[in-house]
């Protein structure tokens, strides 16, 4: 007998080759398509509740939309599923203790053959600041080319550097 909570989200992307695509989510969501036609596909996920469906139309997708994602119960179901999507060398990111969306959260990326980003994140707690990076045009780099104009370098706590020039950061730089 089927738990599943409603309402439930449904999701649809346009993408620009349901093959690649279907690979990718079904190693992704660790189940098959509830559903395959010609150039779609359809996942039903139960945790999270979920109808995600993908159609086969290049000239409709679209990117930079931002991204999706799954938030976990517990710190120990983050550590579980990064443990399978890097052995399915899906990983494009990991984020320990990383400010994004105004929440302390531990996470990581994966992307998908369109580019499409998925944060599976676990919520720590509400934070009063947003890491800049994720304001910034390219959310997928820590620290931004410096502006125009040459600022001075500012010294930072060396915890967790491998060395002191990554430890160092131009103000207004968007490093993080």
């Amino acid at each position: 007998m089927s738990t599943t909570v409603f309402p439930r989200m449904h999701v649809s992307l346009y993408v620009t080759d349901i093959a690649k695509t279907t690979a990718f989510y079904t190693s992704f969501f660790g189940q098959e398509p509830a559903k395959v036609k010609p150039r779609y596909a359809k996942y039903v996920l139960d945790q999270p509740s979920l109808i995600i469906s993908f159609v086969e139309n290049p000239e409709r997708m679209q990117q930079n939309f931002g991204h999706l994602g799954f938030q976990v119960e517990t710190k120990q179901e983050l550590e579980e599923r990064l443990l399978v999507a890097r052995a399915q060398e899906l990983v494009s990111k990991e984020e320990i203790g990383t400010a994004c969306c105004y929440a302390v959260q531990d996470k990581f990326w994966v992307t998908d053959p369109d580019g499409v980003q998925w944060e599976i994140y676990y919520f720590h707690e509400d934070a009063e600041f947003n890491d800049p990076h994720y304001e910034l045009n390219d959310a997928s780099a820590c620290c931004m080319p410096a502006a125009h104009e040459e600022k001075p370098k500012v010294q930072l706590a060396s915890i967790g550097f491998v060395n002191q020039e990554e430890a160092c950061c131009t103000p207004g730089s968007g490093c993080c």
